[in-house]
């Protein structure tokens, strides 16, 4: 599986620029998705009220490996949070250059971690880590703007940090998400806190969480939880609405 990853990212890699696709104002739905101008950090494309933010590219590996980032964030009390079993299959969308993925794996060493990101070279950085090299259990998945790419039916816990609210098209990946789930699944949605202005991260880079809990309704997830213990980042956990 490892050396069929190697060869697809290499060939995605030389079609890069096909491969991201550039976000745009394109959509079939206009019920679903709004224009207008916002923040200079939006895309000017809004849902449920919700600008959507520009993607952070690859180019920002190095703020993702900040050293300080443990001490920010409190990496470690996330993963605690998230009760990472032997057996869990899991998902991280958006894994970017691995940083929590590397941290999940030795947890779920029985199960797997599959790291999915829209950009190549975010799965090269991967591949190329000498932690992919000594955990077995990661698989690399190229996602694209609508869905994961992942099978149906299979993840018991799905992470995404700090990267719902740059999704181009957030409906339609929740709802990639959700087929990939297993019933009883749950989603850990961690974005940085909109109600805390000491924050010091770009608004749209934020959320409430009651945005957040009325866009994952719409999905049908309903919020289990928020974990109330990282510094700067809300920890919530949302399940399938089994009622709705």
């Amino acid at each position: 599986m490892k050396k069929y990853n190697l060869f697809k990212l290499l060939f995605l890699l030389l079609f890069a620029a096909s491969s991201c696709k550039s976000q745009n104002n394109n959509t079939s739905d206009k019920k679903i998705y709004s224009f207008k101008k916002g923040d200079d950090n939006g895309i000017g494309k809004w849902y449920l009220d919700r600008e959507i933010a520009y993607v952070m590219g690859y180019e920002g590996i190095n703020w993702l490996e900040r050293p300080s980032r443990e001490k920010e964030e409190n990496t470690s009390k996330l993963i605690k949070n998230m009760n990472i079993q032997p057996t869990d299959i899991i998902a991280d969308i958006g894994a970017g250059s691995g940083y929590h993925v590397f941290k999940m794996a030795p947890l779920a060493n029985k199960g797997a971690v599959y790291a999915v990101d829209i950009q190549p070279e975010m799965l090269q950085a991967i591949l190329y880590s000498e932690e992919y090299q000594t955990n077995k259990n990661i698989e690399l998945i190229q996602g694209d703007e609508k869905n994961v790419n992942l099978p149906e039916n299979t993840f018991d816990k799905v992470l995404m940090v700090d990267v719902y609210h740059e999704f181009n098209f957030p409906k339609e990946m929740i709802a990639s998400i959700k087929k990939s789930l297993k019933k009883n699944g749950k989603i850990y949605l961690i974005e940085y806190r909109m109600e805390d202005p000491s924050i010091a991260i770009k608004k749209i880079h934020k959320m409430y969480e009651k945005q957040a809990v009325k866009e994952m309704k719409a999905a049908g997830f309903k919020l289990e939880k928020n974990i109330d213990n990282l510094p700067i980042q809300h920890c919530m956990v949302f399940t399938m609405n089994t009622e709705s």
